[in-house]
């Protein structure tokens, strides 16, 4: 049987948000160019990007502690605090452009203004945080922080928090009203609504079966097989984005090119307590995070969240980290021991040595009764009771395995990761946090790798949906503060967040 072939210039593989991000993008650089979205699944923001299946802070670094690390002579290094907050920063000006074109409507459907708060406790965690505040409070980007040690104060910002706290362990929190709550499955699906039509296309239970560069032309064949119909397509393309979540490491490997070898992938599933009592949930309206328990990865710091899903105000915390084979939540048991192969063996078993006791943890993690993860939970919240919280199953994270120059060989890589081919002709997006948040920066930084004989001509566009696009907001206050408020004007968010950037 002979496959139909159709021609398109882009292809992205999987309709989450970073799919739905450098298609907007594109859109507006280049109309006229054909784009074709491919999704194995029924929908838009399936996997991943799904409402329940992240945090949804909009990781700003406002309020999460590992972006910030104690170096050796004990001061605070803030670089990574500060590049994060400025990455989302660039996705809340180009979310504004969306908004002011009538490209996205409603933004109180997708984001809300959510105070942003760290706690801690000990007197080491509370020296710890005091230096972090001290470190980050005259830096534009997180002006307005408010820290207190006082338990009077911290009961007002933190009634849920603080109610029936017997313990005498110093405790203290910062917190900055200029944090928000961020809804990207449905952000996700506002925006693939708004793209799909002429010469953006949007084919849902198509699954990718292989990806092969042509000789005569090289260009890139994608074989898609229609799921509904079991009937086979081979897409014939210039550029192939993939953006599948988890499924993305097999989509490159299947590519076969030099930049697909020594990389491996590391499932860690997660699970959130979600509180279904409506006067529990009233009580606390923030995102809270606390410090990661030793030996504990990165993804897995608790945190108490205000969360607004489906029109509904919501509490979560967590997340429980968890063990599955599956690269995504919807995958196969198999996924895991299907990503070894001959070119990156030696990387995964390098891994596994070095992270023993990464491993202990997830496993300890998974063997948590529900009581015990209501311990942890009374850890922030004393009055929690079992009756008032249930498990929720969140999404699956599959963190970078490489080898490094600075980590050796088998490296345990937490962030996101960007793998291009060398003449740019695709590109793969993997690991986890912050993801999403700094999608329209990661985006940009594809575009950059893959078209740069178009930026100059697109730069213009580029600083007119994103104006602070190649400055330092954290180096320029007035800058900063003039495009806070602007945003929060545009993204409907509340009005003390506008008075706070504009004063």
């Amino acid at each position: 049987m002979t496959s139909r072939q159709i021609e398109t210039d882009v292809v992205l593989i999987g309709a989450g948000m970073m799919s739905a991000t450098l298609g907007a993008l594109l859109r507006e650089l280049a109309p006229n160019m054909e784009i074709t979205v491919l999704e194995k699944l029924g929908g838009a923001g399936e996997e991943s990007s799904n409402e329940w299946n992240n945090a949804g802070t909009g990781h700003a670094a406002l309020c999460e502690l590992n972006y910030t690390s104690e170096k050796p002579d004990g001061s605070i290094d803030t670089k990574k605090a500060v590049n994060v907050n400025e990455q989302f920063q660039i996705s809340r000006q180009f979310w504004s452009y969306l908004v002011d074109h009538g490209l996205l409507k409603n933004p109180e459907s997708f984001i809300m203004s959510i105070p942003h708060m760290s706690l801690v406790h000990g007197k080491k965690n509370v020296e710890f945080l005091k230096k972090r505040y001290d470190a980050l409070v005259d830096i534009p980007l997180f002006e307005g922080m408010e820290y207190s040690e006082d338990p009077e104060q911290l009961k007002q910002w933190l009634p849920l928090v603080m109610e029936n706290r017997s313990d005498n362990d110093p405790i203290a929190a910062t917190k900055i009203d200029t944090g928000t709550d961020v809804n990207f499955g449905e952000l996700t699906r506002i925006l693939f609504n708004q793209l799909e039509g002429e010469n953006f296309h949007i084919h849902y239970k198509h699954k990718v079966m292989n990806l092969k560069r042509t000789i005569r032309d090289n260009k890139w064949e994608v074989k898609v097989e229609d799921m509904r119909i079991g009937e086979v397509y081979i897409y014939t393309t210039k550029f192939v984005f993939i953006g599948a979540g988890g499924g993305s490491l097999s989509l490159l490997q299947k590519t076969g090119i030099p930049e697909s070898r020594n990389v491996g992938g590391f499932p860690v599933s997660g699970l959130f307590m979600a509180c279904h009592n409506p006067e529990i949930v009233e009580k606390h309206h923030a995102k809270v995070y606390g410090k990661a328990k030793v030996g504990a990865p990165p993804m897995s710091v608790p945190h108490l969240d205000t969360r607004y899903i489906d029109n509904k105000k919501s509490l979560l915390f967590g997340p429980f980290a968890g063990f599955s084979p599956k690269f995504l939540k919807e995958g196969s048991n198999m996924d895991l021991i299907n990503s070894v192969r001959p070119s990156n063996v030696m990387t995964m078993l390098s891994a596994g040595v070095k992270e023993l006791s990464l491993t202990r943890y997830l496993i300890q993690q998974v063997l948590l009764s529900k009581e015990k993860r209501m311990e942890e939970l009374r850890e922030f919240v004393p009055n929690a009771k079992s009756e008032d919280w249930d498990m929720v199953v969140a999404g699956q994270r599959v963190q970078v395995i490489k080898d490094t120059e600075d980590g050796g060989k088998g490296t345990l890589q937490f962030g996101t990761e960007v793998v291009t081919s060398e003449d740019g002709s695709v590109a793969a997006l993997l690991g986890a946090s912050p993801g999403a948040s700094t999608a329209v920066h990661v985006m940009l930084e594809v575009l950059k790798r893959c078209y740069p004989d178009q930026m100059d001509e697109w730069m213009p566009k580029i600083k007119e949906m994103v104006p602070s696009y190649g400055q330092s907001l954290a180096e320029n206050r007035e800058l900063f503060k003039q495009l806070e408020a602007s945003t929060a004007k545009t993204l409907k968010l509340s009005a003390e967040q506008t008075d706070l950037a504009m004063n």
